[in-house]
């Protein structure tokens, strides 16, 4: 009887061993796969599970978080410039397909590089420099569509393709820099032309407008100094001093005047000629001569004329 109760403590070792191997647990967002003799037995899920020990085994576990999986492809655009692209893919395993994901492939990132350097140098070699900067949008669109046709059947799902970096060549770089650089200093250029050619329009502007208002003030000058001589010659045809005599004194007077106005600023270099006393007599008689001589002009042209068209008229009333 004592001898039945020596095997126990083996027993109950034993039992607890094949407890502690046939219970285990799944983390959350994992899945684990359980074969039976080596075949597929079944998926387990988040929670406490059992197992037959000895006989079931846990063949692997799936991560079902998204995960993301960078890839640096090197490809020639368009205009043959070597440009290095980083693109992320952000994929997880479908909880539908765990199956196919684990036993499909045997190694699924080196499947999604594969692809991702397939789609790349079938795009970018289409586009140039500046359009794979402006589309990359595009690339990573195209990057999405074909992973998601062709993992999707090995139950990998694409989240995301992102072109997160386009590195050209450095001395593309530097190229490029100095094109903008230079299309800026133009534009600056063309602003600063711009700008002079705004100051000129306004100076012009304002000369014009200067010299309208000058010549307006000249004219007005001009016309109040005429009223002034028609008012002194009517004055002085009321006191008996006929018209020449009383021009003949307005330009004496003036002369005078300007030979004072003359005399009172020390720094004038102006010199007039002539400026003795009987100069403004012989101005005013030089004048007087020269409409004289102008109105006998006019009036012998006038009948020259006359006598033109009294020849002329005859002729044309024959016909």
């Amino acid at each position: 009887m004592f001898g039945g109760f020596e095997f126990l403590p083996i027993i109950l070792i034993l039992g607890f061993l094949a407890i502690s191997m046939g219970v285990f647990t799944v983390k959350q967002q994992t899945a684990v796969l359980v074969e039976r003799f080596g075949k597929f037995q079944g998926i387990k899920e988040a929670g406490l599970h059992f197992k037959i020990p000895f006989v079931d085994r846990i063949a692997g576990k799936v991560n079902l978080k998204i995960q993301q999986l960078d890839v640096m492809v090197e490809t020639k655009t368009k205009d043959d410039v070597f440009v290095k692209l980083k693109v992320s893919v952000q994929y997880k395993i479908l909880k539908e397909l765990v199956h196919e994901a684990f036993y499909e492939l045997e190694n699924p990132h080196e499947q999604i590089t594969s692809y991702v350097f397939d789609v790349i140098r079938a795009e970018v070699p289409k586009m140039r420099l500046d359009e794979v900067f402006e589309r990359k949008d595009d690339v990573a669109n195209a990057i999405r569509r074909e992973l998601e046709e062709s993992m999707q059947t090995y139950g990998y799902g694409i989240v995301k393709a992102l072109v997160t970096d386009i590195d050209p060549d450095l001395e593309v770089k530097k190229a490029m820099n100095r094109i903008n650089a230079a299309e800026r200093e133009k534009l600056a250029a063309e602003y600063e032309a711009e700008a002079d050619r705004i100051r000129i329009v306004a100076k012009a502007k304002a000369e014009a407008e200067s010299k309208r208002l000058q010549g307006r003030g000249i004219a007005d000058q001009r016309r109040e100094i005429a009223k002034g001589l028609e008012e002194s010659v009517e004055v002085l045809n009321s006191v008996g001093i006929n018209s020449q005599e009383a021009s003949a004194l307005i330009v004496v007077t003036q002369h005078y005047d300007t030979l004072q106005s003359m005399g009172e600023n020390a720094n004038s270099n102006l010199i007039m000629l002539p400026n003795n006393p009987t100069a403004g007599s012989d101005m005013l008689t030089q004048m007087v001569a020269s409409f004289a001589a102008s109105q006998k002009l006019g009036e012998t042209m006038k009948l020259e004329n006359t006598r033109k068209e009294l020849v002329k008229r005859p002729l044309d009333e024959n016909y």
